[in-house]
């Protein structure tokens, strides 16, 4: 499925701080911003958004019928001002939480943590929404392999998910998104879209943030485990092909795939510039088959860099995956 970053008079609905964080896409300022130059500038300000009643057709008749206790999502595009419908098939209990209540948490924990926002933008027409800041300071894998720490949140205004706080390494050198789900300790946090849901948020902030740090503790933890861990070329060939290999009896067509697959994969463990100064390590495993994801998987539809930057950020399925190998190995 195809999440691509809302186009708006031909322009991406995404603000990034410093550097392209999304591949290159958005408009880049020359510094760090706040939560109202975010709604400003990620166009994410005075949507308005809000519930509809729903309403259904009669196939037999064509007449149009009320559906009790149903409603629909709608907003003020944020350019023609004109309303529009979002989708989503919500309750009554459905609270909206704007985009102004979303940066404004983020603002609380700018306030508690020195965290500065990086990126703000909307994807899927408006569907979803996110807010990305970077935490202060860094931490060295091994001593040598940089990775900076984000929190990432993001709502939907069409009743597909909860109002979600995520938290996310990313590694320097090439930019992999390091989202995993870790044993030890939780990395996301969710809330409902119920009554009172902006304000309970808000006073959520601090915990969001301990959980935050708590989080990027074990991971650290978890990495530095990896590093210590030596992992030959064929030992990581033979897991790969194992798990990535196409099944016998699979057509040509999907042997191409796999073989394809796998070997970019162990050509990034084996030879790519980004594995300098880990190389060798079961940690090294974990970030070539993160950097074949993020930036090499194929991807349906005609934006792929954008449908693959959506998906390495928001969608970490296969890098838990590439993370429990590396940890099974032996």
């Amino acid at each position: 499925m195809a999440h691509n970053l809302e186009m708006i008079d031909g322009k991406a609905s995404l603000v990034l701080a410093r550097e392209h964080a999304w591949h290159s896409l958005g408009t880049v300022l020359p510094d760090s911003f706040t939560a109202e130059q975010a709604m400003e500038h990620g166009l994410l300000g005075g949507w308005d958004v809000r519930k509809a009643p729903a309403f259904g057709t009669d196939p037999k008749t064509g007449a149009v019928i009320p559906m009790p206790g149903r409603f629909g999502i709608m907003r003020d595009h944020p350019v023609t001002k004109k309303a529009e419908w979002l989708g989503g098939d919500v309750g009554s209990v459905y609270t909206v939480i704007q985009n102004e209540e979303h940066a404004e948490f983020l603002n609380t924990i700018v306030d508690e943590s020195g965290a500065h926002f990086e990126t703000a933008g909307s994807i899927a027409g408006g569907r979803q929404v996110f807010l990305t800041m970077k935490l202060p300071g860094s931490m060295r894998i091994g001593g040598v392999d940089q990775v900076d720490m984000y929190l990432a949140a993001l709502n939907s205004h069409d009743g597909s998910t909860p109002f979600t706080v995520i938290t996310t390494p990313v590694r320097v050198v090439c930019q992999n998104t390091l989202n995993l789900a870790l044993k030890s300790a939780k990395g996301k946090a969710s809330f409902r879209h119920t009554r009172g849901a902006a304000a309970f948020i808000r006073q959520e902030a601090r915990e969001a943030l301990d959980l935050s740090f708590t989080y990027l503790d074990a991971f650290q933890a978890e990495m530095e485990a990896l590093v210590e861990k030596t992992m030959t070329q064929t030992q990581f060939e033979k897991i790969i092909a194992k798990e990535f290999g196409a099944p016998a009896g699979a057509s040509t067509s999907a042997q191409t795939r796999a073989t394809n697959k796998v070997d970019k994969i162990a050509e990034l463990f084996s030879d790519a510039e980004t594995q300098e100064g880990i190389r060798g390590t079961a940690y090294a495993g974990l970030q070539a088959l993160t950097e074949w994801y993020d930036h090499f998987s194929p991807t349906r539809g005609e934006d792929r860099d954008t449908n693959r930057a959506v998906n390495a950020a928001l969608y970490p399925e296969f890098k838990d995956k590439a993370l429990q190998l590396m940890r099974a190995a032996r």
